[in-house]
């Protein structure tokens, strides 16, 4: 709904900031108060023309704001964010747009920078707009299916040819990637014939290089440790070491023996020296056996397969070689063994798969016919409806002569999408003997602008409730009394649950009103700017019975005034 409308410096408005309530919303004025710079300054925050004759003179720039409550159909939330903004829920939405005096344009969306296509974009989902000189919303065709389906309540139907279509492009997306693949594999099943084999002789195991350079450091560092263990025993000497040390025991103890046979005598210091060489030979002898004895042990802890860290090194080499031949991955061998082997199983049982896939695309297909099938006998019957409510409208609307259809045409042969095989266009023809055409056939505006409410009126209650923001512009030009009447209570009924503006000169079409608003011209200083009014009750009654008495107002006009009212 639209909440506030804020103009500054457009045409001959100065600064108008409107709020704007729910229900319907009359403007009334003196013809030439500038009623239509008030649709034009919407129109212009929608995405409407910018031009440099929309700034008011001697201003720089004319600006536009329209605030409307947060959006919560999720079809207008998407197309938001689509563009790229952000919709919050429980957020306004606010739609600016600035024309500078040399006629170049900017417009903001959420307060960010936009686009005026995507303004227009949003600004069409949120307003329709029904006039002398423009009808938006009904005019275009694209909308008329929609419409139809809302008013015949066929939305269990659509919903089931949606659901049909998506199994459709399922199915048969399946069935084009299982033929595209078993074309693929077909053309190269010798190449995967060779590649596999060769994976399947080298079994690539998961995180296989991982272990194998892991065995590699290992092993690489157990190898030099055991050569370092060996050139350590050699630097113990071995067996010859143990014969000098006892080739020297034997010499101190051959000299303790002389001294003794000289008659030294045991606690001479000659003698007790000899006898501690003696003993430190002995105990060299022992520590010496014991280094090498441990120098062995540590040699013998590196149990390890000999030439077992060629063997990892090879295998590591043979995994590297074959990932970069297939132009992948060590790590992804497994996967591609697994890949090809799969491919190969294609081209053998591909003709059963595709077989199978095709049954499934062709019951698909008819079970999206059948859906169709009704969906479009619902369509013929709830068109049939919709021509006979129209017509019930066009004649209290001094439409009486013109005809109402829906023409329901075939989509292109084999298309089978989510909204059906039929699109829906809404048609009229003026008068008797003259042929059906498009709803911008009529010549006269202001009968257009009746023929979109007649439509509005029939479609009233059996659309989705979120209704746009409706703006019809003199939709009672040339008519009066009954036909007058006519429009305003059919304006009212619209208004129920939704929100419409109207402007008018018929005092029959301004009583029908929920809110008011007076449009002004004024004069100060040589300036004439145009001004809104809201009238309160009394100031209502006052300007219904100008409308009703013309520049003199008469007791008896405002008590016609208070009877329409009522």
């Amino acid at each position: 709904m639209l909440t506030r409308l804020s103009i500054r410096d457009v045409v001959l408005v100065d600064a108008l900031d409107l709020d704007v309530e729910a229900g319907l919303t009359v403007l009334t004025g003196e013809t030439g108060a500038g009623k239509s710079i008030i649709l034009d300054a919407l129109g212009l925050a929608l995405g409407g023309r910018g031009e440099a004759g929309l700034v008011r003179a001697g201003a720089k720039q004319a600006s536009t704001t329209a605030v409307f409550s947060a959006p919560d159909d999720p079809d207008l939330i998407a197309l938001i964010e689509e563009k790229g903004f952000d919709a919050a829920t429980g957020d306004e939405l606010i739609l600016r747009r600035v024309v500078t005096a040399d006629g170049r344009s900017r417009a903001w969306i959420n307060d960010q920078p936009a686009g005026v296509t995507a303004l227009r974009e949003i600004g069409a989902r949120l307003v329709e707009v029904h006039g002398q000189h423009e009808t938006v919303g009904l005019l275009d065709w694209k909308t008329h299916r929609g419409l139809l389906d809302a008013y015949g309540g066929l939305s269990p139907q659509l919903s089931g040819v949606t659901a049909a279509a998506e199994r459709v492009k399922a199915t048969e997306a399946r069935l084009e990637a299982l033929r595209a693949s078993a074309a693929d594999a077909a053309a190269r099943a010798e190449e995967i014939s060779l590649n596999l084999a060769e994976l399947d002789a080298l079994d690539p195991r998961e995180d296989e290089e991982t272990e194998l350079a892991g065995e590699r450091a290992v092993l690489g560092a157990a190898e030099k440790a055991v050569a370092d263990l060996a050139d350590a025993r050699t630097n113990l000497g071995g067996d010859k070491l143990s014969q000098k040390l006892a080739a020297a025991l034997r010499a101190v103890e051959h000299a303790r023996q002389r001294a003794t046979q000289a008659g030294v005598g045991d606690d001479h210091p000659v003698l007790v020296r000899l006898t501690s060489a003696a003993e430190a030979i002995d105990r060299t002898m022992v520590e010496a056996a014991e280094a090498i004895a441990e120098v062995d042990a540590a040699a013998a802890a590196f149990d390890f397969e000999p030439g077992r860290l060629d063997k990892a090194e090879e295998r590591l080499f043979a995994l590297r070689a074959a990932a970069r031949k297939l132009n992948t991955t060590v790590h992804a061998l497994p996967a591609l063994r697994v890949a090809l082997r799969e491919q190969l199983r294609l081209i053998e049982d591909g003709a059963e798969a595709m077989t199978a896939a095709a049954r499934e695309a062709a019951a698909a297909r008819e079970a999206y016919d059948v859906a169709a099938s009704l969906l479009s006998s619902a369509r013929e019957a709830a068109a049939e409806r919709l021509s006979d409510a129209v017509a019930g409208e066009l004649g209290p609307l001094k439409l009486e002569r013109a005809r109402f259809r829906v023409a329901l045409e075939p989509v292109a042969e084999g298309r089978r999408g989510p909204l059906g095989v039929e699109t829906a266009r809404f048609e009229i023809a003026t008068n008797a003997g003259t042929p059906f055409g498009p709803l911008d056939a009529i010549a006269s505006g202001g009968e257009l602008a009746r023929f979109a409410l007649a439509m509005k009126a029939a479609l009233a209650g059996r659309e989705d409730q979120r209704q746009p923001v409706m703006i019809f512009d003199e939709v009672d030009q040339g008519v009066g009394g009954a036909v007058a009447e006519a429009v305003g209570q059919r304006l009212k009924r619209l208004s129920t649950g939704a929100q419409v503006l109207v402007v008018t000169h018929s005092p029959q079409v301004a009583a029908r009103g929920h809110a008011h608003w007076k449009v002004r011209k004024a004069d100060a200083q040589g300036v004439t700017t145009t001004t809104v009014d809201a009238l309160d009750d009394e100031a209502r009654r006052e300007e219904i019975a100008r409308m009703l008495a013309g520049a003199v107002v008469t007791a008896e006009a405002r008590a016609a005034a208070r009877a329409l009212i009522g």
